[in-house]
């Protein structure tokens, strides 16, 4: 997320830290390349250009040219002006005092919406709430048939008529929630693969008719300055209340994220980070600044944690590591949880410093894959006794695993170390046992 624009960022950081003393041509000149960096990453030029003139306000006041650190102070004002370009704060749904609440979903066609639709139940249902989804694109082939499909593996009803009226299938699904008891209705609308007339006089009906509590429309933050464009479209049309940036996890430069709010004046309240139906995140600004600039993002990986983390086996998993007892059973349960968190590359992103992780390395989310595999190739005893699987052990293992022998050595050495750490840290010799961490990255 936002790799490109954050190792831009860093390179002209990095200059700004080194320096002792800054004057007003050298914050200008700094500015000047944040404002081409900005612009390379598709940012729309108007917002690059006040956010530069904000930025420059602060910077150059007495108090920051006289500090004993000035380049930490101009990049914290970046952070702050950052912060203050995404939205400032995070922005909550608006719900209905008496339930339900209607939700109604816009956007164009491919720009992720039903799926979103299906990710915001499934979010909703974890946060408490009883809710339902309403098919109402009847254009796009099979996109009733996505929904319910969807609505099944999350175990979330779904409420589907093929008959061609998307305003009364609408309408009937609120009757039907009233009845069932659902407190949340989310209503998936048609849309096209350019803004249209008739596409927007369907939704614009079903607003009519249904009196949705919260309109959020949905773009795909990967199109740019083309995903702000159909904001503004939409908005004029719908006056939506918040944004949805999906597949922000493929975006590298960040153009739409930072332009979007500021040219529609409507906050950013989630985004798509990943294929799986649990990778939908809240909109933090703050957050989102922070792994822009470098800081990574803590706060959402220790929440990201809490969900995914059973704490019954995770006291059961630190009474083993006291005693230096752990299997590759107990390493196989906490790689697949830490699998649930998404994929490697994820979580490595949100620890600050992950920018400077060379261009030429890689995080190989498939070396979890593979270490998985190589694991479950083996008996129970061997997982609980290593030291048993001798030469044609390996060879089993990597043939059932579809690996090689030489990952299958490398991965028992590997234990094997985190074995004596293990044993190390229980004798209170911390400095030792964190000797030989490692991550799989490949340069």
């Amino acid at each position: 997320m936002f790799d490109t624009l954050s190792r831009k960022l860093e390179t002209v950081f990095k200059r700004l830290r080194g320096q002792g003393r800054i004057s007003e041509a050298n914050v200008a000149e700094t500015l000047r390349e944040i404002r081409r960096i900005l612009l390379d990453a598709d940012v729309n030029y108007k917002v690059a250009k006040q956010f530069i003139e904000d930025v420059q306000k602060r910077a150059l006041g007495q108090d920051v040219l006289n500090s004993i650190t000035p380049g930490q102070l101009i990049i914290k004002i970046i952070f702050d002006e950052m912060v203050q370009l995404l939205g400032a704060s995070k922005a909550e749904i608006r719900t209905a005092q008496t339930p339900p609440t209607v939700i109604l979903v816009a956007g164009l066609q491919g720009s992720g919406k039903t799926t979103f639709a299906a990710k915001l139940a499934s979010f909703l249902k974890r946060k408490g709430s009883n809710p339902l989804l309403v098919a109402a694109d009847i254009h796009r082939p099979a996109a009733i048939d996505q929904l319910e499909t969807l609505g099944k593996q999350l175990e979330i009803p779904v409420f589907a008529d093929r008959s061609k009226d998307a305003v009364a299938i609408a309408c009937a699904g609120i009757d039907f929630a009233r009845k069932s008891i659902r407190d949340t209705i989310i209503i998936d609308t048609a849309g096209r693969l350019h803004v249209d007339e008739e596409m927007m006089q369907e939704v614009a009906s079903i607003k009519e008719k249904t009196q949705p509590h919260e309109i959020l429309f949905v773009v795909d933050a990967m199109t740019g300055q083309d995903a702000v464009n159909t904001a503004k479209a939409f908005h004029e049309r719908l006056d939506f209340d918040g944004i949805v940036l999906t597949k922000l996890d493929g975006d590298s430069r960040g153009g739409a994220a930072l332009s979007i709010r500021s040219v529609v004046q409507k906050p950013i309240k989630f985004i798509g980070v990943g294929e799986r139906l649990d990778a939908l995140e809240p909109f933090h600004p703050d957050r989102i600044a922070s792994r822009i600039l470098g800081m990574g993002d803590i706060v959402t990986l220790v929440e990201k944690a809490q969900e995914q983390f059973d704490q019954e086996r995770a006291v059961k998993l630190e009474e083993k590591l006291r005693k230096a007892q752990l299997t590759l059973e107990d390493f196989l349960d906490q790689l697949r949880e830490v699998k649930k968190m998404g994929s490697l590359s994820q979580v490595v992103g949100m620890l600050p410093g992950a920018n400077r992780i060379p261009d030429d390395a890689q995080i190989d989310d498939r070396a979890l894959v593979r270490i998985e595999a190589i694991i479950q190739s083996m008996t129970k005893e061997e997982r609980v006794r290593p030291s048993i699987i001798n030469g044609s052990r390996r060879r089993r293992i990597a043939l059932g695993s579809g690996t090689t022998v030489q990952e299958v050595n490398r991965l028992l050495k590997q234990f094997e170390e985190m074995q004596r750490m293990m044993k190390r840290l229980s004798k209170g010799n911390m400095k030792r046992a964190l000797q030989g961490m490692r991550l799989p990255i490949r340069n």
